[in-house]
């Protein structure tokens, strides 16, 4: 499997996932539904993490691309600026769905501000993914074109592609920058989900799981800036990673370990492991996959240069 078969099979999902996810918030709205409106915020979570490797898989297939003549240059540059612009928002969106139940979690019942702000950025996001679908549909299928419609022009943007890799190209301290955010964001990360994990395993037991819930949106913090700084690397020199084994690795087990920062926050597991309390033995099992994986998402960052191909 290539970048281009992982981009078909994945590209639909951002578009189709916001759709699901956005039925489901406005269907709970309508039904005074709590527990429809936790389901929506954690497909909302899922569908944004699954939204990188989509992204990510996009970008190596615009670096595949470039050398088919028959395909239109300036529609791919136009997909691959839409899809950012979307992939961000979805991000944003994600993001704000993870901390509506952390903050639900914390006062057990929802809060409607933060239900409103996941509401407009997700309505936003659907707008968006649909713009980057129909565009991305252009560069393989121009009949869905009308007649005589003028050559796509590629339009200047703050925020498009070329102007990332300007700016991370363009000067000698951006690169190793984003490298010292790169890692600060990853240890911040890790160091919380370490916590948290080693306290369901058993350390730290006078101290109920509770207290150390009011950690995690520092780890979501990390996992952003992580996020960030990286799509900054993957645009800048996707030569570096798009055909990158240890890459690949990296994003997997990232999307698998990604998804115990839902479970520690949304399950009712974890919560009621009180002080001098032990967790079952099913959620350690669970700290260990989710401490295993990290490590895992790290120590394949670390190889990018050695099994891989990077720099």
């Amino acid at each position: 499997m290539n970048n281009p078969h992982l981009h078909l099979l994945l590209n639909h999902v951002p578009t189709i996932g916001t759709v699901i996810a956005f039925g489901l918030l406005l269907l709970s709205f309508m039904r005074r539904d709590n527990g429809l409106k936790r389901v929506s915020l954690e497909v909302f979570f899922v569908v944004a993490l699954l939204t990188l490797p989509a992204y990510l898989s996009g970008v190596g297939t615009e670096f595949t691309f470039e050398s088919y003549p028959d395909i239109s240059k300036e529609t791919i540059v136009r997909h691959h600026d839409a899809a950012l612009v979307a992939s961000m928002f979805m991000l944003l969106t994600g993001v704000l769905s993870w901390l509506a139940l952390w903050q639900w979690r914390r006062l057990d019942r929802p809060r409607n501000g933060a239900l409103a702000l996941v509401l407009l950025a997700s309505a936003v996001t659907l707008v968006l993914m649909g713009r980057a679908a129909n565009i991305g549909g252009e560069i393989r299928h121009p009949e869905i074109l009308p007649p005589d419609t003028p050559a796509a022009v590629v339009a200047p943007g703050w925020l498009t592609a070329q102007a990332i890799r300007d700016v991370v190209n363009g000067a000698t301290w951006v690169w190793p920058t984003n490298e010292v955010l790169h890692f600060i964001g990853l240890w911040l990360l890790f160091g919380i989900v370490l916590l948290v994990n080693l306290r369901l395993l058993g350390l730290m037991k006078g101290i109920p799981f509770a207290a150390i819930h009011r950690l995690l949106p520092w780890a979501m913090l990390g996992l952003v800036v992580n996020t960030l700084t990286g799509m900054g690397f993957l645009i800048a020199a996707p030569s570096q990673y798009v055909e990158n084994i240890s890459f690949f690795w990296k994003i997997g087990l990232l999307l698998i370990a990604g998804l115990n920062l839902l479970y520690v926050t949304a399950l009712d597991g974890p919560w009621r492991v009180q002080a001098n309390q032990d967790a079952p033995v099913l959620q350690k099992t669970f700290a260990v996959a989710a401490l295993g994986l990290w490590v895992g998402v790290m120590y394949f960052g670390r190889m990018l240069p050695f099994i891989g191909n990077a720099f």
